[in-house]
């Protein structure tokens, strides 16, 4: 899970507080504190995610590309600059992009963002792509969250859309 935060980007998993507490802080974790648990299909993710730019695999590997570009221009040889940290976090997204022309990766975000969704929501279906409202839905249980529930129809629909972008790319 990647966001964009001051014009700088990280990515992180996202897991529980109580985890990452007893990561950082054993004795508090311990202790009980902080024990509210992060539910992504409840839209509890954390105030730094959902105050954050989310970014697909996708945006991420051009990110990534063109800084890559950027080291070859400046450095003879560019294997110096790059970080092995760098250097896999590139082959990982794109590996796991879905969509690799840069207009297309726009016409995704721009379907997605019709339908009023978290950037969660987006950059979750942006990734992981599914065919069906289905499976839509199993990915992002938040979809049917009352109140504003997206029908079966709507979210066909929009990944009808995104698999026209893939198919024409």
């Amino acid at each position: 899970f990647c966001y964009l935060k001051k014009s700088s980007f990280a990515c992180f998993a996202v897991g529980t507080r109580k985890e990452k507490l007893r990561v950082q802080y054993p004795s508090l974790a311990m202790s009980g504190v902080g024990e509210e648990e992060e539910n992504a299909a409840e839209l509890k993710i954390g105030d730094e995610f959902l105050k954050a730019k989310c970014l697909m695999n996708c945006e991420v590997s051009l990110i990534l590309e063109h800084k890559y570009e950027q080291l070859q221009l400046v450095s003879e040889d560019p294997m110096n600059q790059v970080s092995q940290v760098f250097e896999k976090s590139l082959q990982y997204v794109k590996r796991f992009s879905r969509y690799k022309n840069p207009d297309a990766v726009r016409q995704v975000r721009e379907i997605l963002s019709r339908h009023q969704l978290t950037e969660f929501e987006l950059c979750v279906l942006g990734n992981l792509c599914p065919e069906t409202a289905e499976e839509a839905v199993a990915m992002v249980p938040s979809l049917k969250t009352k109140g504003r529930a997206h029908s079966d129809e709507a979210i066909e629909k929009m990944l009808n859309d995104l698999s026209l972008v893939k198919r024409f790319e």
